[in-house]
């Protein structure tokens, strides 16, 4: 599904006029599916797919705008992954900036690997142990660019696993 979402960002320093969204959100969902041409498997994209299944790889890739006429710093731009998918990896080549995850549904972010702290029982005693977070655990994810130039746009993205 296409999302075209205006977001309301404050930014420090200076006002912006009235009516205009500092920044521009697109986000695009295709099915990625392999396929066999020439007895060569490619890859191919399937924009706004009508449905998908248990097992269907979705690629999620949002496009920043900058519609400002001066520089942005620190933008953060979060999206949650989907309740009836599973996180897979980053999207190849789109992802340009200090990434972040989250396993609480956003509330807190960190960079990959994540921990997390488990009880297990060893020799007949409670322990409790740091253990890495698995991608599939993750519940959103978070970019920060460092810089979005004025009038400038970034493409960011993963993939995920349909349940």
């Amino acid at each position: 599904m296409t999302r075209r979402i205006l977001v309301l960002a404050l930014l420090s320093g200076g006002a912006l006029a009235q009516g205009a969204e500092p920044l521009t959100l697109n986000l695009v969902m295709s099915l990625v599916r392999n396929v066999t041409v020439d007895g060569k498997v490619t890859e191919q994209t399937v924009e706004n797919p009508g449905s998908v299944f248990p097992g269907d790889v979705l690629r999620q890739v949002v496009t920043v705008r900058n519609n400002t006429g001066r520089a942005i710093q620190n933008v953060p731009v979060r999206l949650p992954v989907p309740r009836s998918t599973t996180y897979l990896a980053a999207e190849q080549g789109v992802n340009v900036a200090r990434t972040e995850y989250s396993v609480d549904g956003g509330k807190t972010f960190a960079p990959a690997p994540l921990m997390k702290t488990v009880t297990v029982t060893e020799n007949g005693k409670s322990v409790r142990r740091q253990v890495e977070v698995k991608p599939s655990e993750y519940t959103a994810v978070r970019w920060v660019l460092s810089a979005l130039p004025a009038g400038h746009s970034v493409k960011l993205g993963y993939r995920v696993q349909v349940r």
